[in-house]
């Protein structure tokens, strides 16, 4: 048998450390538990962690990478903030995702597949009712990647789950808006959705997921920006 070296350990130790670090930081930036703009700093986050800079600033890059932080000419570090001047190019490619993997999903599901779309869908009824607004956003994303799953397209489901992941700080306001008053729509649009994924009527479910996805991106829109939306007969 034989034993890791002590550098083999130090280099687990630090993956694991720039893990705990970026899963963490990630949702605090996606909740907006940080809020856009505000200052990172990689000394107050190693005392925080209790851990050397080195896995910090790991960290700190990947989630640059991902356009959630940047570093400034000075050389200090902010959460990047809502790009509002780019929202509709997001509101389009959004909306499309919402119909093309609803429309894949309605044409490729296996049946094992409308079990964890109904599960999921038991899940965020749940979260609705309970007015748990992280664990709607959350299983929100996690429903809609499912169907994107469904519809064996591994391109379309990471494309969408990207999106999920960038759109999560301005569903975040979305469903803000409705002052913990959730409206029962999102819940029933879901269910209906997946009617249309079972029944495998293509038209039907690329309708509904664009009727969804519209809903969601005029309620933003009022809030931030002007109406211009991308229609294309898929």
């Amino acid at each position: 048998m034989v034993e890791k070296s002590n550098t083999d350990v130090v280099e687990r130790r630090r993956g694991s450390g720039v893990k705990l670090v970026y899963d963490i930081l990630r949702d605090e930036i996606l909740d907006l538990k940080l809020a856009p703009g505000s200052s990172v700093d990689e000394v107050l986050l190693a005392e925080r962690f209790q851990m050397s800079r080195t896995p910090i600033r790991e960290a700190l890059v990947r989630l640059a990478g991902e356009g959630l932080i940047e570093t400034l000419p000075n050389r200090s570090t902010l959460v990047s903030n809502i790009d509002l001047l780019n929202l509709n190019t997001y509101f389009d490619a959004l909306v499309l995702m919402y119909r093309v993997t609803t429309r894949l999903a309605a044409q490729n599901h296996r049946p094992d597949d409308l079990v964890a779309i109904r599960e999921l869908h038991s899940q965020y009824a749940a979260t609705v009712e309970a007015r748990d607004l992280r664990d709607m956003i959350a299983v929100n994303a996690a429903f809609h990647s499912a169907i994107a799953e469904a519809g064996r397209n591994p391109y379309f489901t990471g494309l969408f789950r990207r999106l999920l992941d960038e759109g999560r700080r301005i569903l975040r306001l979305y469903y803000n808006s409705y002052d913990e008053q959730f409206p029962q729509r999102f819940v029933d649009e879901h269910a209906e959705i997946i009617a249309a994924i079972e029944a495998r009527d293509l038209d039907l479910a690329d309708h509904l997921g664009k009727v969804h996805g519209e809903q969601i991106v005029e309620q933003v829109q009022r809030m931030f920006v002007r109406n211009q939306k991308l229609d294309i007969k898929l």
